[in-house]
């Protein structure tokens, strides 16, 4: 757990850094059994993971004064645009739109914009459009189908997908990849959860579906979907649902149902 204000560093942060792990991969979908007050929403925001806000360039200047510097790269942007667009290509989807405040930020913002631009003339057959974060916040409240693959800044990522997950029921079901270019490291999207630690309430599947998309990256194509199916059917069935599913299920409980159906 990341000490708040105070204390050492992120320790995800260092992982990011060290392994180079340039996009954070965050898919967001509707289960269905599990009602939400969406039904069809399938987002996948792709975030770029080492710099902007989370660079850690911070210093106090004076007595009450403390300067934080977003840190944008054309080489970092260059960098998760395309792994955006080929994302997309990959998996059959339609449209990326890159997310942005390049109108307040123009140096910034505007350089990762002006990079997913030219990365978008690379890929005709992928529909793009360019979107204001705040814009994108709204209209994923009112109409999440609007969006399909979303490419932005890492501290606009990091918010934004926390949102879709709880348009699809929270982060207990939402899983994330990191990829990079020394490797691929897959964790749920919750932090640390110390007030139910050891208590045998937590949700397992944000975790578990990690586990599914770091089979698929290993090209472990049967296992994984051996698992997602079983872990969808159980909260399909809902029997057993974890207390931030609306049930009172234990985490044990819970799993050892998905066990049974594989």
């Amino acid at each position: 757990m990341t000490p708040v204000g105070k204390g050492h560093r992120s320790l995800n942060l260092a992982l990011r850094k060290e392994f180079n792990l340039y996009a954070n991969v965050r898919p967001c979908r509707s289960l269905e059994g599990y009602k939400t007050l969406y039904d069809d929403v399938d987002v996948v925001t792709i975030r770029e993971n080492t710099e902007g806000e989370y660079s850690g360039i911070e210093h106090e200047i004076v007595d009450g004064v403390v300067q934080s510097i977003k840190l944008i790269t054309e080489e970092a942007s260059k960098r998760v645009a395309e792994y955006a667009f080929q994302y997309a290509k990959n998996n059959n989807r339609k449209k990326v739109t890159v997310v942005h405040k390049a109108n307040i930020m123009r140096m910034s913002d505007g350089l990762f914009l002006r990079c997913v631009r030219d990365m978008a003339q690379k890929f005709p057959d992928i529909q793009f459009e360019e979107r204001y974060l705040n814009t994108v916040c709204l209209n994923m409240v009112q109409n999440p189908g609007k969006y399909d693959v979303l490419v932005m800044p890492n501290l606009y990522g990091d918010i934004l997908s926390d949102m879709c997950a709880g348009l699809v029921g929270g982060l207990g079901l939402t899983p994330s990849g990191n990829m990079g270019l020394n490797g691929a490291l897959f964790e749920s999207v919750y932090g640390t959860a110390p007030d139910i630690a050891g208590k045998d309430l937590a949700n397992p599947t944000a975790l578990l579906l990690s586990v599914v998309m770091m089979l698929r990256h290993m090209e472990l194509n049967s296992h994984a979907d051996k698992i997602e199916r079983a872990a969808f059917e159980s909260i399909k069935e809902g029997k057993y649902l974890t207390g931030d599913l609306g049930g009172r299920a234990k985490c044990s409980e819970f799993t050892n149902e998905i066990c049974i159906k594989l």
